[in-house]
């Protein structure tokens, strides 16, 4: 595996490790659930496929299937995060982290995306 692939994952694993664990307890994710006009059962939904999507990307340092699961997981997840955010007319500023964490994802899954086939 390319040092690049690795590095790339372990970044997007970590971050959305922490995002993830963020959606279960954070009051500003409470707060910005509810500013999109989701339920708060859907904020615990996005947390736990956020944890999932992260721990595959990361176990796909050793086994690329999982790398590119785990990314294809992101590239939805995040998908939906910048359509949540042009729905409701943010800013370009508010949608760059889900933006680059696509494009990420997207390389992850660009990368490995034999493994699946």
């Amino acid at each position: 595996m390319q040092i690049s692939s690795i590095i790339l994952q372990a970044i997007l694993g970590l971050g959305f490790l922490m995002f993830g664990f963020m959606k279960f307890r954070s009051q500003q994710m409470v707060e910005g659930f509810q500013h999109y006009g989701y339920p708060g059962w859907f904020r615990i939904l996005t947390g736990i496929i956020e944890v999932i999507s992260a721990i595959l990307v990361i176990a796909g340092i050793w086994n690329e299937t999982l790398a590119a699961w785990g990314s294809l997981i992101i590239i939805v997840t995040m998908l939906g995060a910048i359509f949540t955010h042009l729905r409701i007319n943010d800013s370009m500023k508010q949608m760059t982290m889900p933006i680059l964490l696509f494009l990420i994802g997207v390389a992850v899954f660009l990368i490995n995306i034999d493994y699946l086939i």
